[in-house]
């Protein structure tokens, strides 16, 4: 009996070992969808009541819908490092003005990094928009750094094939069908293999899970301007909501009506603004510009719808999780507004949601979150280790139903202070007030430099927008004055929850001293967390000579 009993321990443990791969926990495939310029409010589940986006609605219905998620910078590059890296731009220090790219170190800790180390296959597909490595963009390092890459750098436009040769081997000629195209192949063995793309291995691994980017450049109002609505182009392209009375934002001023400036011309040079934002000058081309938008994020919609369908096709879905969110919103005239880079709620408030199909309903959150989270989330939602150096804040918990406290004060902070007029600043928030802090804005005027450009001879593209390596030192001024004490020269108090569109600045009314007094004390403890510890790790590098 005795020798029997050692036989079937022995049995025993030679099943369980066999069967110990099994039993472990599979890991889920990622998908991580990031749109551009899209605000809160431009889909269904978000409030908008014209644009058709059922497929994300559906989606949203099935997952945790964040409805107080906001982006750390409201301007591309800045913001697309922060998800990256999980850093606020005070501690990454990439942007348009700071002279810098990610350095190879810091890269070395980004999530698509750590996750092809853990063992993920990778994807990106679209648009980046962040310098790496010592020469930036042309450096490569990027694309080597996936085992898909499918992707240009800077904007991909409407029409792709007429800006970034990667594309030409597409069928279609539009953006959101061109990129289908790349997901396609990724995901799908058997689908038609397009010549641009760059693969490390000939298809994706059956025995390896995947980690998938996908990185619209829509809505933004480049690709937008270049929409012809040609023959060619679907018919949503065309004519969708183009039947429809399109209403104003509720506090939209036109130019020609703005007897008020939302802030004084002596810190927010509004004349100085980028030329492309002049849509929302007029009721007419600001209705255009949103139609525009629909249309594409109409497109955006019907690709999920798309994706969704390919993961049951190929019996992925029940171990896929989605993620989808916005680099930051787009102001449409309202307070006579256009671009972005401020921090108010219209550029810094977008969608956020994370849907996992083990999770058995769909719930909204008004936690405060930020898309700097997602970094962090998509780590833990693949059991792969958080550096330290990120900032953001693990939310993988709200994919499996819970609803954690995040965090007690959201900060948001705008470096990107240029000739274009915007100035430096900072805002913290609570679930119920705002309150935000500007700061001397002594730059040179685009006006006069085009000016000078036009009478002189000189491009446009070297006087407004080539970056010196010695505009670093003035950069990194905008980093640290304000964490040493630079006192701020207008200040902002907004009630968010009665006073949600930030119309009414209650800064100088008598009664909420303390709130005030909590948010600067707040703000003090906030923008040194962003600010982190020691040198930022950076390449200090110049676009003179990049054609991004």
């Amino acid at each position: 009996m005795k020798r029997i009993l050692v036989i079937l321990s022995g049995v025993l443990i030679a099943l369980i070992t066999i069967s110990g791969e099994a039993k472990q926990p599979e890991r889920p495939n990622i998908i991580f969808i990031l749109t551009d310029d899209q605000s809160y409010g431009m889909m269904g589940c978000t409030g908008n009541e014209i644009i058709q986006t059922p497929h994300l609605d559906q989606l949203a219905s099935e997952s945790v819908l964040f409805t107080n998620a906001h982006v750390s910078s409201a301007i591309c590059t800045p913001s697309r490092v922060s998800i990256l890296l999980g850093q606020f731009e005070r501690k990454h220090s990439v942007n348009f003005n700071s002279a810098t790219a990610i350095s190879e170190e810091a890269w070395a800790q980004s999530y698509p990094v750590l996750m092809r180390k853990a063992g993920y296959y990778t994807g990106y597909i679209g648009k980046n928009h962040s310098p790496i490595g010592k020469n930036g963009y042309e450096t490569g390092l990027v694309e080597r750094s996936f085992d898909y890459w499918y992707a240009s750098h800077g904007g991909v436009f409407f029409y792709p094939k007429e800006y970034r040769d990667i594309y030409m081997d597409a069928l279609a000629d539009t953006q959101v069908e061109i990129l289908e195209e790349g997901v396609d192949q990724f995901l799908d063995p058997n689908a038609r293999r397009l010549k641009g793309a760059i693969n490390f291995l000939d298809a994706r691994p059956d025995d390896r899970p995947f980690l998938l980017n996908l990185n619209f450049n829509i809505p933004h109002g480049a690709t937008t301007r270049t929409m012809r609505q040609r023959d060619t182009d679907d018919e949503m392209y065309r004519t969708l909501y183009r039947d429809q009375d399109i209403p104003l934002p509720e506090n939209y001023i036109a130019k020609a009506d703005i007897k008020t400036p939302k802030l004084p011309a002596w810190l927010h040079h509004a004349e100085d603004r980028q030329t492309g934002y002049d849509y929302v000058d007029t009721p007419e081309t600001q209705r255009e510009c949103t139609i525009r938008q629909m249309q594409c994020l109409t497109g955006v919609d019907r690709l999920v719808g798309s994706l969704r369908e390919k993961l049951r096709q190929l019996d992925l879905d029940q171990n896929t999780i989605l993620i989808y969110a916005s680099d930051h919103g787009l102001f449409m005239g309202e307070h006579g507004l256009g671009g972005k880079s401020l921090c108010y709620e219209k550029t810094t408030h977008v969608p956020m949601l994370i849907y996992n199909p083990t999770q058995k309903t769909g719930f909204r959150s008004d936690a405060l979150v930020q898309t700097i989270d997602i970094a962090p989330t998509i780590l833990s939602l693949a059991g792969v280790g958080i550096p330290e150096a990120m900032q953001g804040k693990d939310i993988a918990a709200f994919a499996n139903g819970r609803q954690p406290k995040v965090r007690d004060y959201l900060y948001t902070e705008n470096l990107w202070s240029t000739v274009f007029g915007n100035p430096r600043c900072e805002a913290v928030q609570t679930e119920e007030w705002k309150y935000i802090r500007y700061y001397k804005n002594e730059n040179l005027s685009a006006v006069q430099k085009t000016k000078l450009a036009k009478e002189f001879k000189i491009p446009l593209r070297v006087m407004l927008y080539e970056v010196h390596e010695s505009q670093f030192a003035v950069y990194r001024s905008f980093v640290e004055d304000p964490v040493s004490g630079e006192k701020p020269v207008y200040e902002e108090l907004y009630h968010l929850a009665e006073d949600p569109n930030e119309v009414h600045n209650l800064i100088n009314e008598p009664g909420h001293q303390t709130t005030l007094d909590e948010l600067r004390a707040a703000w003090k403890v906030e923008i040194k967390n962003a600010r982190g510890m020691g040198k930022p790790k950076v390449s200090i590098h110049s676009n003179m000579n990049s054609d991004i």
